[in-house]
């Protein structure tokens, strides 16, 4: 089936509520592409109808790279239709399926892309409004798509819906939102929030038994607290998203991308000035992050440094997250210049000097005075010793699942990331040519030191087969009817594959007839007509992955006529 002309569908790829998503290629300039149809209930539907116009009015609205790009839109033939970008990869629901609970340096690399791609969305003047795993496509290359435009609004414009109509996902949807209100970046920051919640806890906040109890239990209910092993800042971040109150959270999605990116980078000072309420109560924004490693992993948790490559799934860049709001940090810090001052006051009055060895920081371990102990119970402050600095980390776990089936230079750049510095290549077996330059096997596995040799086992090609030597012959000129003989018939199939057969080639197939098949000990014809005939063959490989070889150099042979009979002088 071909839309517009140019599009032909070649196989369905999901089918959402209001139309199906198909890959097509587009004929006039060859590129892959995705088309969702509307569903044929819905075009005599003015509403859906226009709707679907609005999904791809919106998404052409923003060009980021974190966004579906939308190419075209037609409707023809009873049908409507748009021409989106081909994104490959997953959904984050599908992973978060498979997957269950998510490492928290990979959702805050996940958070910091969304909300990058979010504030493009914003700066259009556009709130996406149902921001869900769903809808938010993992690349192959670790990057976040934002998709699904179809319920967006434009401030100012007129909505879709009527007044008091309640548009997205209710499992993800503000508490204005689900109160009826009008939507803002701010209830697409809290969705996020929701998102980074069930990539943590491997569950969403808040259940019911229909869509009204979910939707009050937005409106109404605290969040659960998320899992102990979670990060005090990354557990603050969280639920300053899911904050009732859109004054309370993040001011914008920007600010959001960045204190995600710093926090991934162990920097909570710098998250904090993007956002405040990641420091709580209780925790030292000078402090290294600690980031646990994947859920249900032996490995000791180990402290992730400033420097800290992101997982390939959260590749990002500096440039992308922070820009011009680094001015920012400046006003944050004056915001709590005068307040610290007070404080600092208050607690020389009333803590002498254990106050004053508490915030100088040189790493004496005073006995705190009774004040102070009440604060601790109230604060519950980290238990980090002061004295001294932690140990080094030395080590990290080698997960085979990160690496196995990526290409060596991705695998590579993952190993780098977790301060792997010796990594080294060996090739493995030959394999089908999908399969070839993907890691197969790592070595070591589990907890391995960082100046350890790594060994990563690749995929290679059962690569292509030379041609054989000429076939050689007793007789190069021969008289029509007599037969041609030839030898020497050779082959070298790759490990893995075998000779399936040989293939002769004539230059005049009137010349000569073959009389037997071709084998190693070679083939025989016979002379038809005469003429200068050239004999080549090749020979076929077979196995996983099929290899036919070149075609040797020719053997000529001359055939001459029969000599006419001699006639009877008797």
């Amino acid at each position: 089936m071909t839309f517009g002309g140019r599009y032909e569908l070649s196989s369905r790829i999901a089918v959402g509520g209001m139309g199906e998503v198909w890959k097509a290629s587009d004929s006039i300039i060859g590129r892959t592409v995705a088309i969702k149809i509307l569903k044929d209930e819905y075009m005599g539907d003015p509403g859906f109808l226009e709707r679907f116009r609005a999904e791809a009015r919106h998404a052409a609205l923003v060009n980021h790279e974190g966004i579906a790009n939308v190419f075209d839109y037609g409707e023809e033939q009873g049908s409507a239709y748009i021409v989106m970008e081909l994104v490959p990869g997953e959904a984050l629901s599908a992973i978060i399926d498979r997957e269950g609970r998510l490492p928290a340096n990979r959702v805050v690399g996940i958070v910091a892309q969304v909300a990058t791609s979010l504030q493009a969305a914003h700066d259009a003047g556009l709130v996406h409004r149902d921001i869900k795993p769903g809808n938010l496509l993992i690349t192959p290359e670790g990057r976040v798509k934002i998709t699904d435009f179809g319920i967006a609004r434009i401030a100012d414009q007129v909505p879709l819906t009527a007044t008091g109509q309640v548009m997205g996902t209710v499992q993800y949807l503000a508490p204005e939102q689900a109160s009826g209100h009008a939507a803002t970046p701010s209830t697409d920051i809290y969705s996020l929030g929701i998102v980074a919640y069930e990539c943590l806890a491997g569950k969403r906040p808040f259940t019911g038994e229909s869509q009204v109890a979910i939707a009050m239990a937005q409106i109404n209910d605290t969040p659960p607290e998320l899992p102990a092993d979670v990060p005090e800042p990354v557990r603050n971040l969280v639920m300053a998203c899911l904050s009732k109150d859109a004054a309370s959270r993040p001011e914008s999605s920007a600010k959001l991308a960045q204190a995600a990116a710093a926090l991934h980078r162990g920097n909570i000072e710098l998250a904090a000035s993007y956002v405040p309420q990641i420091l709580g109560d209780a925790v030292d924004p000078t402090a290294t992050v600690v980031m646990p490693q994947q859920p249900g992993s032996d490995a000791a948790t180990t402290a992730l440094p400033r420097t800290q490559a992101m997982d390939p799934t959260m590749a990002l860049t500096d440039t992308e997250l922070e820009g011009d709001e680094l001015e920012e940090d400046e006003k944050k810090r004056s915001r709590w210049k005068w307040p610290l001052i007070t404080l600092l006051a208050l607690l020389l009055l009333i803590g002498g000097g254990t106050a004053f060895a508490l915030l100088s920081g040189n790493g004496d371990d005073a006995k705190p005075t009774e004040s102070s102990k009440t604060s601790s119970k109230t604060t519950k402050p980290p238990t980090t010793p002061t004295t001294s600095s932690p140990a080094p980390v030395t080590s990290a776990t080698i997960d085979a699942s990160q690496v196995v089936g990526k290409s060596f230079e991705e695998a590579k750049g993952y190993l780098e990331g977790l301060k792997f510095t010796n990594v080294a290549r060996k090739d493995g077996s030959a394999v089908p040519d999908d399969q070839v330059g993907l890691v197969s096997d790592v070595s070591p596995q589990g907890n391995t030191e960082f100046n350890e040799l790594i060994t990563l086992t690749v995929n290679i090609s059962y690569g292509s087969i030379a041609a054989p030597g000429a076939p050689s012959t007793a007789n190069s000129t021969v008289t029509v009817g007599d037969p041609i003989v030839l030898q020497g018939f050779a082959s070298a199939c790759p490990a893995g594959l075998q000779l399936g057969a040989y293939e002769v080639q004539l230059s005049d197939s009137k010349l000569a007839q073959l009389t037997n098949n071709a084998s190693a000990s070679g083939v025989t014809l016979r002379a038809t007509a005469e003429g200068t005939l050239n004999v080549t063959y090749s020979y076929r490989c077979e196995g996983p992955q099929q290899r036919i070889s070149e075609v040797s150099a020719p053997v000529t042979i001359t055939i001459q006529p029969q000599a006419p009979a001699e006639e009877d002088e008797s």
